[in-house]
């Protein structure tokens, strides 16, 4: 394994440093806003509540812009066969079997009837799910990505929206992770090689832009 040292931000510099920029038509996901990650005695509890009251804020500017607003949440059958390797490798994914309530949406976060839910088994919110189809549709070419947890299912979701065509704008804010070293990373990783990670603020201004 070879390295040159240094900085990161030197280190990348010059090679991973390009920005995409705003689609013409956005859509919003919500990834994984449940209570298991809100709930203290829970297991996968990750401190990530001011992550949720940005993606809320988010949610309100998307509606006046009447984009579409699309929320997942990870849901198995009680066999938890439809879990795979996954759900084999992280054993607190029992969290998440249809109807355990850690899988409930948390306060402050309840979709609308006009809304989308998508109901996923792995990581990415593409994967074995209509979601690049549904943006397709739509005639969606950019994809808001809010959720938990960063170092996941948002970067999953951040490489299978570039490798599909979306260009994928991660709000800084409204994503979380339950150690900030991994959250930083993936972070500065996604914002290099995939798409734009983008302040919550110049997200709601290019939001209002649309309303």
């Amino acid at each position: 394994m070879s390295s040159t040292g240094g900085d990161a931000t030197d280190n990348y510099s010059g090679v991973f440093e390009g920005r995409i920029g705003f689609g013409k038509k956005p859509a919003l996901i919500l990834i994984d806003f449940v209570e298991a990650y809100f709930d203290k005695d829970c297991e996968l509890y990750a401190g990530v509540e001011d992550a949720l009251a940005s993606a809320i804020e988010l949610v309100e500017a998307a509606r006046k812009a009447g984009i579409l607003i699309i929320y997942t949440n990870v849901s198995f059958h009680p066999s938890m066969k439809d879990g795979g390797r996954f759900a084999q490798k992280v054993a607190p994914l029992r969290n998440f079997v249809a109807g355990h309530p850690m899988g409930n949406w948390p306060k402050g976060l309840s979709p609308r009837e006009d809304e989308l839910v998508i109901s996923k088994q792995y990581a990415s919110a593409f994967f074995g799910t209509s979601l690049a189809s549904t943006l397709t549709a739509n005639g969606n070419d950019s994809l808001i990505i809010t959720g938990l947890s960063t170092s996941g299912c948002v970067r999953a979701t951040c490489v299978d929206a570039c490798q599909h065509g979306f260009i994928p704008i991660v709000a800084q804010e409204a994503v979380g992770d339950r150690h900030e070293a991994v959250h930083k990373a993936n972070l500065f990783d996604m914002n290099a090689k995939y798409g734009d990670v983008v302040p919550v603020a110049e997200i709601h201004q290019h939001l209002a832009s649309l309303g």
